[in-house]
């Protein structure tokens, strides 16, 4: 999702969409929020890491 997100910035960034840039801020912070739970070894929708 993080990876995602960071090329959706690019593109965004890059084409001047910024509908694309908004979405990739949302799923670059959404992905990093799921990956520092995942990493503390809180459960995230019932899945000990949600990748």
């Amino acid at each position: 999702m993080i990876l995602l997100g960071v090329i959706l910035l690019i593109v965004g960034f890059v084409t001047g969409i910024s509908i694309l840039w908004t979405i990739g801020i949302i799923l670059a912070v959404i992905g990093a929020v799921l990956w520092i739970l995942g990493s503390m070894g809180h459960a995230v929708a019932g899945h000990r890491h949600y990748w």
